[in-house]
């Protein structure tokens, strides 16, 4: 037993290293000088420290406008995600009507579709709806990739339910409406922050769509904003290492507060009532 605690701790000692020194290296790049930054000798820490990185990607580029763009578009394909997965998982595990499995196996199916085949027909449908370089754009096209995972996660958490208990609030007089809001959503809050989560995750993190859909610089969202840093072969690193630090923050943030909800929504599937 003793020899597995070691293995066991060893293993995740390793994973912690992997993880932890790119990471790592960010910080570091982002707290360093531009003589620092442009030495042939690595410089393993900051020596001496600066903010001057974070001074400047505030200050002298559009930054600020970037992550306003990214937290709009990040929040409403969130909320829009988590309403519609909620409301077609529930159907498609509650409610009996013709076609609900093939139904459920098409929205498996547009999840596995990799979103680099669906930006053609989407650029051409927002193009005929006139919702092409704004943040309307992502805000449609974001969900399309968003919604399918998360349908079949809370599939999963509707299943582990038991039906008894909006059966016996239906008896009470509540509609099938009322039981899901009053009983179901509650007891599916796990379930929910962890499609959030995942919802919010790739909302904040894509770049092809973003890409493609948005032109204006005020409109960009920081995936793609980012590439303003960049003047041909000239990388400013120390911003680009600053700008990776403060976009990932929020998302280190939400993930430790709310881990334990992800791990219970991910598992939740594994277990049927």
């Amino acid at each position: 037993m003793a020899g597995r605690g070691v293995l066991a701790y060893g293993f995740i000692g390793l994973l912690l290293l992997v993880v932890g020194v790119p990471f790592y290296w960010m910080v570091n790049t982002s707290l360093k000088t531009s003589a620092q930054l442009q030495s042939l000798a690595p410089y393993y820490y900051p020596s001496p420290g600066t903010l001057g990185n974070y001074r400047a990607l505030l200050g002298t580029t559009n930054f600020p406008i970037w992550i306003r763009n990214s937290a709009l578009v990040a929040v409403g394909a969130t909320l829009v995600t988590v309403l519609v997965s909620s409301l077609a998982g529930y159907s498609l595990t509650r409610i009996r009507y013709p076609g609900r499995r093939l139904l459920a196996t098409t929205v498996l199916i547009v999840y596995l579709v990799p979103p680099t085949l669906l930006f053609i027909p989407l650029y051409t449908i927002l193009k005929r709806a006139d919702l092409v370089n704004s943040l309307w754009a992502l805000l449609v096209a974001y969900p399309t990739f968003t919604v399918p995972f998360c349908t079949w996660l809370l599939m999963g958490f509707f299943r582990s339910i038991p039906r008894d208990l909006e059966e016996a609030a239906m008896v009470d007089g509540a509609t099938r409406l009322g039981a899901f809001r009053r009983v179901i959503l509650p007891l599916t809050t796990p379930g929910i922050l962890a499609a959030a989560l995942f919802a919010f995750t790739l909302a904040w993190n894509e770049f092809l769509y973003a890409l493609v859909f948005v032109h204006d610089t005020e409109l960009k969202t920081i995936p793609v904003g980012l590439n303003d840093l960049m003047f041909g072969d000239i990388f400013l690193w120390g911003q680009l290492m600053a700008a990776a630090v403060v976009t990932t923050l929020p998302v280190i943030v939400l993930y430790t507060y709310l881990q334990r909800y992800m791990v219970e929504g991910l598992t939740a599937g594994a277990v049927k009532g």
